[in-house]
């Protein structure tokens, strides 16, 4: 799948001179959770057919895709020439 999406690594920031680090235990849970999810960042590309879009979950500091939707097999499914809608799963009795 070729995309015209670009994906830059991110360097992490230092903190600033006098900041307090004296590690994670006088952090509440709720910091530690914002910090984890401004790790991440989601991308949105264009899918092989029109209308389609792929959603990844990318991690900020390596640039590894952690999740995507959908996933890669079915994007490989929805380029084959007999892909339709609902076609993955046949729900007949």
């Amino acid at each position: 799948m070729d995309t015209n999406a670009k994906v830059a690594r991110i360097a992490p920031v230092a903190a600033p001179s006098g900041a307090a680090t004296s590690g994670d235990f006088d952090r509440s849970p709720a910091s530690q959770q914002a910090d984890d999810a401004a790790r991440y960042r989601l991308v949105i590309e264009e899918g092989p057919s029109a209308g389609s879009y792929i959603y990844k979950t990318l991690d900020r500091l390596t640039g590894e895709v952690v999740r995507q939707l959908p996933r890669e097999k079915v994007v490989e499914l929805m380029q084959g020439p007999h892909y339709a809608s609902g076609s993955v799963i046949d729900t007949s009795a």
